[in-house]
Parts: structure tokens; C-alpha cells; sequence
């Protein structure tokens, strides 16, 4: 009795189709995200907040309209603070806004520093 080969298989299954990548067709979706310099704003904001005890948690969220920056006091409630870009406001009410749980607007604006003062009323820029 003669084992059988991988190479005997293959060649008694035909040639392996190739179907070429349906991307080439579609247009990429851009994605809305913080920039370096804006996650640094929000992470200064949210380190102080996590070295002080008053929260714990933070999850991103980038989609085709708008970017989130949850913030959460333990994991499985619902987030405290939302900090959330959306650039179609931008010439409208300002592109950046912090939103409570309940979703009331608690300022919205062009600078993310001034939006973040809200959080932190003791942050400042310095340039």
C-alpha cells in the first residue's frame, strides 16, 4: 500500500481559483480620529482625573462621521463623559463637544483646550 502524496491531491483537484480583492473596485470609507496633539489634550485631562480616583476607564470609538472619547468610573456602567469630533460642525457650533450620560451638551466649541476646561477647570494652555 502506497501513502498517499499532498502533491497527488492537489493535482487531481484542479487549479486553485484566484479571485482578485473586491477593494480595488470601492473606494476607501475615511475614517474620523484624534490627532496626536488632541489625544494628548484629552489623555492630560483623563490622567489627572485617573491619578485623583474619579475615574477608571476610557474607550475610543472612530467612525465615518464623528470620533468619541468615552470616560467611565468602572467598566460596566455607562460612560460619565463623552468628548466626541465630528468635523461637518466645524463651521457651524464648533467640531468638538463633552456630552454627559444623560446626554445634555456641557460645552461645545473650535478649541478642544477650552472644551476640555469643562472636565478640569484648573487646565490651561500654555504656548
Amino acid at each position: 500500500m502506497r501513502a498517499a502524496r499532498v502533491s497527488d491531491s492537489l493535482d487531481r483537484a484542479g487549479p486553485i481559483p484566484f479571485h482578485a480583492p473586491a477593494a480595488t473596485t470601492q473606494r476607501a470609507v475615511p475614517i474620523v480620529s484624534f490627532d496626536r496633539h488632541e489625544l494628548g489634550l484629552i489623555l492630560n485631562v483623563y490622567g489627572k482625573k485617573v491619578a485623583s480616583g474619579e475615574w477608571r476607564d476610557y474607550a475610543l470609538d472612530m467612525g465615518r462621521e464623528r470620533a468619541l472619547f468615552s470616560i467611565y468610573k468602572r467598566t460596566s456602567e455607562r460612560p460619565l463623559f463623552v468628548i466626541e469630533k465630528n468635523p461637518k460642525l466645524a463651521r457651524r457650533q464648533g467640531q468638538f463637544l463633552v456630552m454627559t450620560t444623560e446626554g445634555r451638551v456641557l460645552k461645545r466649541g473650535q478649541d478642544l483646550g477650552a472644551v476640555l476646561r469643562v472636565l478640569d477647570p484648573d487646565l490651561y494652555i500654555v504656548r
